[in-house]
C-alpha cells in the first residue's frame, strides 16, 4: 500500500521524525510549517493523510481542521503534546480521525497511518462491498461515500467506520466498547470517543439529531442500526 501524507508541524526535528518513520513503510511525506503553509499545498497536491500539531503559529490546529473539514474528508491524525481529555473530545468532534500523544510509539503512529489509508483509499474485503439504502440515503462500502441522492455527505474516514460497522451488523445492537475494538482495531485511545462520533453522524443523517430513526440507542445494551425503508 502506498500513500501521500503531509505531516503540519512547526518544529523541523519532529517532523523530520515523523516523515523519516513513514518513509520506512513506504508512504511518500511532505511537511509544512504552518496551518497556512498546509493549506497552500493541500490546494495544489491531493493526500491520503494529514498528521497535525495542534500548537502551530498563527492559526492552529483546531481551526485548521475546522476549516479543513468544510471541503474534504482526507483522514486527520492529531499528534499532540496536549493530552487533556477536553482537547482530545473537541478535536474528535470537529473531525479528527486519530488522536495520538506525544511521546509516541514510531509503530503505533504508522499502524494507525496505514489504517486511516487503506480505509481512506477504499480497500475493504471482496465480501464486504456493497451498497446500503436507507431513507433517502445511500451508503457506498466500496466507494467509501454517503450520498443524499446527488449530494454526497461528507464523511471523515472514522465516521465512515462507524456508520459502516453498525449496519452491517443488520440491526443488532453493539455496546460502545464493541464498536471501539471493531473500528479503532488496536483498541488503542478512549471508548469515549464512540459516543462523540455518534452524535456526529446523527447530526448528519437524522432530521432530529435529538429524536434519531436510525441510529438508534438501546439502553443497557449500546447503539443499533435501523435502515426503515429507503425511499424512492
Amino acid at each position: 500500500m502506498q500513500g501521500r501524507v503531509l505531516i503540519v508541524e512547526d518544529v523541523p526535528e519532529m517532523s523530520e521524525l515523523v516523515r523519516t518513520y513513514l518513509q520506512l513503510e513506504g508512504l511518500e511525506a511532505e511537511a509544512a510549517g504552518s496551518a497556512e503553509e498546509a493549506e497552500a499545498l493541500i490546494a495544489k497536491t491531493a493526500f491520503d493523510l494529514i498528521i497535525l500539531d495542534l500548537n502551530l503559529p498563527g492559526m492552529d490546529g483546531f481551526e485548521f481542521l475546522q476549516r479543513l473539514r468544510r471541503t474534504s474528508t482526507v483522514p486527520v491524525m492529531i499528534v499532540s503534546a496536549r493530552d487533556e481529555d477536553e482537547d482530545v473530545v473537541s478535536a474528535l468532534g470537529i473531525g479528527a480521525d486519530e488522536y495520538l500523544t506525544k511521546p509516541f510509539s514510531p509503530r503505533g503512529l504508522t499502524a494507525r497511518a496505514r489504517a486511516l489509508i487503506r480505509r481512506y483509499k477504499g480497500y475493504s474485503r471482496q465480501e464486504d462491498r456493497r451498497t446500503l439504502r436507507f431513507g433517502a440515503f445511500e451508503l457506498d462500502l466500496d466507494a467509501g461515500t454517503l450520498h443524499r441522492g446527488a449530494e454526497r455527505i461528507p464523511l471523515s474516514a472514522k465516521e465512515f467506520s462507524v456508520l459502516a460497522y453498525l449496519a452491517g451488523e443488520k440491526g443488532k445492537p453493539r455496546s460502545p466498547n464493541e464498536i471501539f475494538e471493531a473500528v479503532w482495531e488496536r483498541k488503542y485511545g478512549d471508548v469515549t470517543a464512540v459516543g462523540v462520533y455518534i452524535q456526529r453522524l446523527r447530526r448528519k443523517i437524522e432530521l432530529d439529531p435529538s429524536d434519531p430513526c436510525h441510529i438508534l440507542t438501546e439502553r443497557g445494551f449500546g447503539y443499533r442500526f435501523d435502515a426503515g425503508v429507503a425511499e424512492g
